[in-house]
């Protein structure tokens, strides 16, 4: 018996509260007959799924077991192919270190009809979670979004090349998944920004258990190691981040690290 070809949505799921999911997101969601969901996910969220769709969760986070990319690609072609109405919900935004691009041109070389649905990238919530600006006038004129998880067997990000960039532009830094290689980091951007430069950590951001603290670039891993910072977390590089503690004093939803 053959079935009519499914489609699949890519949805992003946002960093985590359910009230920053976009209304397409929720209908996307409420709609679909098959859900593979990312472990950054929470369960506010998947809790707009039908009662009658099937939820399959593909962990991916950052330095813990994953479910193979491919294996996750390979799920959403049979299940299209099957018929079904599949969501891919992925923490953030599915096109900002989501592994978007690598799924839509998977699923189009399978002739599988993919649309994606844009989510609150968490390095743009975490820092307006504690009412601070990416982009100032007076302080940062672009925002960089880079990752510090490196694919194996590439020397990733030249942080020493960025750092004078930035330095030289003024630009704002933000870095996911950089708390593993915190120590590389900080070394290599010290060679083109100065010791002094402020640097928030914002872990969980948006969730209750939402915690933050603020550093200088000189104190970046002893700050880590001390205050237990774990993934996900958002390391935020840059003069943006002078106003963050009294920001953050004044934001009753967020906890500065002890």
């Amino acid at each position: 018996m053959t079935h009519p070809t499914g489609q699949v949505t890519l949805v992003g799921a946002g960093p985590g509260a359910p009230e920053l999911l976009t209304l397409k997101a929720i209908k996307a969601i409420q709609m679909a007959t098959v859900l593979l969901v990312d472990d950054l996910v929470s369960d506010d969220v998947v809790a707009f799924a039908s009662p009658g769709a099937r939820i399959v969760h593909v962990g991916k986070r950052g330095g813990c077991k994953s479910t193979p990319q491919a294996f996750i690609q390979k799920l959403m072609v049979m299940a299209a192919r099957e018929g079904e109405n599949v969501v891919r919900l992925k923490g953030g935004d599915p096109f900002i270190f989501g592994r978007g691009g690598e799924e839509v041109e998977h699923l189009q070389a399978a002739g599988i009809h993919v649309s994606v649905v844009n989510g609150i990238t968490s390095g743009l919530a975490a820092v307006t979670s504690l009412n601070v600006p990416l982009t100032h006038r007076e302080h940062a004129h672009g925002v960089v979004f880079v990752t510090g998880h490196a694919k194996p067997g590439d020397d990733g990000t030249d942080w020493q090349l960025l750092a004078s960039t930035a330095h030289s532009a003024k630009l704002t830094l933000v870095i996911y998944m950089g708390i593993s290689g915190v120590q590389r980091i900080q070394n290599e951007l010290l060679y083109g920004l100065p010791a002094s430069t402020p640097v928030a950590l914002i872990e969980r951001a948006t969730l209750p258990e939402q915690r933050h603290t603020v550093t200088t670039l000189g104190q970046l891993h002893a700050t880590v190691v001390r205050n237990g910072i774990q993934s996900p977390a958002v390391m935020v590089v840059g003069d943006v981040v002078r106003g963050m503690a009294a920001a953050a004093h004044s934001e009753p939803g967020a906890r500065q690290a002890s």
